[in-house]
């Protein structure tokens, strides 16, 4: 037995293949091809063994079909849709396939609109997309779903083609302008001592650190000061003594720039300091077990927010 046509109801909140093609207007084939490419497809069963689409299956195939309109390759598409998760998220009571409906980005904004923008190096849209999500949903939420799978997106596009270093360098620029103005120091403060956030020495990637900063400055009102990219560790040390800051968050991307040998000479105070690492470049089997490694920016959040005492 096959699965069910597109004339059966869809009862509950799980959905045949014939109303989600009706829904995105894919044909069902396509459907079937994403789900066996890209394992983007139903991920439940009826009763009676028919599958079915959930509402987060959907959204998903929403994401993917509004990448592929914004010009990106099927394959990156599914990846971006796949890592974005729930950027989109329905109403609790909407449990019917009813036509979709057209919504101004600037109130939701989407890894689609905001890919669309980098791809053409739509600087103002850039911004007006980061912007409302920014006021809508916050640091994390924003950085999280929105600014990552459309790096990722890009990133792909860039392995495929070999081109494209302008518009992740216009991109970049654009996230760190909507982000600078909300990291410092709040108007109230959470906890006295600040944060300091740095690059490994070498290390030139500071987008991660500035959207930590943002989040910790703007949702949780702690100080943050920024040192910025290649911070020498000679240079570190110092503003450590001078700042003694709660917690120093230090980012490294790159293999070439995660050694944590020099991490042992950074400087021991009373009260004391609090290292922590975070990026994919550390070696962490040689961090030293005092350090900290963070696997996410709102793990680093967790991690920096224990630590103030």
């Amino acid at each position: 037995m096959g699965e069910p046509s597109g004339d059966q109801p869809d009862e509950g909140p799980n959905y045949g293949i014939g109303a989600v093609a009706r829904r995105l207007g894919v044909p069902a084939p396509t459907l079937r091809t994403w789900n066996l490419r890209y394992g983007i497809g139903p991920s439940h069963r009826s009763p009676g063994g028919h599958r079915r689409y959930a509402p987060a299956d959907l959204r998903r195939l929403e994401e993917m079909n509004r990448l592929i309109k914004a010009g990106l390759p099927p394959a990156e598409a599914a990846h971006a849709a796949l890592r974005a998760g729930t950027v989109l998220e329905p109403p609790p009571a909407a449990v019917a396939l009813a036509p979709p409906v057209a919504l101004p980005e600037t109130r939701m904004p989407t890894v689609a609109s905001l890919t669309r923008a980098a791809m053409n190096l739509d600087a103002d849209t850039i911004s007006r997309t980061v912007d409302a999500a920014l006021a809508a949903r916050g640091v994390a939420w924003t950085w999280d779903h929105l600014v990552l799978p459309a790096f990722d997106a890009i990133s792909h596009r860039q392995e495929f083609t070999g081109a494209g270093i302008e518009i992740e360098h216009l991109f970049t620029e654009r996230i760190l302008a909507a982000f600078s103005p909300l990291t410092g120091r709040p108007a109230t403060l959470a906890h006295p001592r600040m944060i300091l956030l740095a690059c490994a020495e070498e290390e030139q990637h500071t987008l991660p650190s500035y959207a930590l900063a943002a989040a910790l400055t703007s949702a949780h009102h702690l100080e943050t000061r920024l040192l910025g990219p290649r911070t020498p560790y000679r240079s570190l040390s110092d503003a450590i003594r001078r700042l003694a800051p709660a917690t120093v968050f230090i980012w490294s991307q790159q293999r070439s720039t995660g050694d944590p040998t020099p991490l042992r000479t950074l400087p021991l105070l009373r009260p004391p300091t609090r290292v922590i690492t975070g990026g994919p470049g550390w070696h962490l089997q040689a961090l030293p077990p005092a350090i900290g490694h963070a696997v996410s920016l709102t793990d680093a959040i967790t991690k920096i927010r224990s630590t103030l005492v």
